[in-house]
């Protein structure tokens, strides 16, 4: 299972796709979200990721309860429009994000949250959308997305087995079999035992997609166990510098951990290697000192091989021990010096 971004294929037997999330670590700032844009691809992102609304795209502006953020988040007690109103990047800077992003080589897309900004993406040509957790029961969002025929990576943080599967059967029934999942936990930052990575496994035999792993953990322990687990795509939060004051700081990475964190994925993704059980690399060369049977006496021609003049010893320069009962009681066909590899012309009837 894989798909192809651009220049970059995705699952697979591929290297993970790393996604930067900028969401509203830029601050309304655009020069901020420029700098740190670049700063993504130093710390070794493939993509950056955008978020597309308006506060009314997705709430009211109202004083009702429900409208209200809930109690466990970061922005608990304020309204929603306040916080989508401070973490929404303008429309007027997508275009200009996006160019940066593709100079400096990084792939370049968003999750939209209305269909209307579906339609503007599609006019700056990007070449994958985003399903965030919260919209995955938006199904004319969907298939708006899947009609694209482009690739649809949807998070699953607050999906149910009923919801996921259908937002899978509405990408196919748009003729788009793209589809990657990542697990994800809406809770921010997550607690390590509310993480789950085991479900990882558990959604690639299931939904047979490409699974990956949207993160809000503090740290980089949680990305690279999901890369063990079989996660092909790993998305993070990114911040430029903790010091500014911003929505998603608290769960984001800064350019330094986030390096180390990619360091240590394709470190992981050298390790893991292949289901295989092959002897290559160093491992041919230490083959050569395995255990093999061996002259430990000298051994006059006729003379019977006992256990007192042949032993399995270090190196593998003799026969495989496996011959060291077959050959007790056989005879010498020639003398044979004490500390020489035993092979078979040099045993009668071997």
């Amino acid at each position: 299972m894989e798909f192809q971004i651009d220049q970059r294929k995705v699952g697979g037997n591929n290297p993970c796709y790393i996604v930067a999330e900028l969401s509203a670590n830029h601050n309304q700032d655009l020069e901020l979200a420029i700098q740190t844009i670049k700063a993504m691809k130093e710390a070794g992102a493939d993509s950056v990721k955008i978020q597309s609304y308006t506060p009314d795209s997705i709430t009211l502006d109202s004083d009702k309860p429900w409208f209200k953020t809930r109690e466990d988040s970061p922005w608990a007690g304020r309204k929603l429009y306040e916080v989508y109103e401070k973490g929404a990047t303008p429309w007027e800077w997508h275009e200009k994000l996006q160019r940066v992003a593709m100079d400096v080589g990084l792939d370049f897309f968003s999750s939209p949250f209305d269909l209307d900004f579906v339609k503007k993406l599609e006019s700056i040509d990007i070449p994958i959308y985003k399903i965030a957790s919260l919209e995955i029961t938006d199904i004319p969002l969907i298939k708006a997305v899947a009609a694209t025929g482009k690739p649809v990576i949807f998070s699953t943080g607050a999906s149910s087995e009923e919801d996921i599967q259908l937002a899978i059967d509405t990408c196919k029934g748009q003729n788009n079999t793209n589809i990657a999942l990542l697990k994800c936990t809406s809770a921010y930052p997550t607690p390590l035992e509310e993480v789950n990575l085991s479900a990882i496994r558990s959604i690639k035999e299931k939904y047979n997609v490409i699974v990956g792993l949207s993160d809000h953990t503090l740290g980089d322990l949680v990305p690279v166990g999901a890369v063990v687990m079989g996660a092909k795509i790993i998305e993070k939060h990114f911040i430029l510098d903790k010091s500014i004051d911003t929505l998603d700081r608290d769960f984001s990475m800064d350019p330094g951990e986030f390096k180390t964190m990619v360091r240590k994925i394709r470190d992981m993704e050298k390790a893991l290697g292949t289901p295989e059980l092959e002897i290559k690399g160093r491992m041919g060369n230490a083959t050569k000192y395995r255990r093999s049977l061996f002259a430990v006496k000298n051994i006059k021609k006729g003379e019977l091989l006992n256990v007192d003049n042949v032993r399995s010893l270090r190196p593998g320069s003799g026969l495989h021990p496996k011959y060291y009962e077959a050959i007790l009681g056989k005879k010498a066909t020639e003398d044979i010096e004490k500390g020489t590899p035993l092979s078979f012309p040099l045993i009668e009837e071997a």
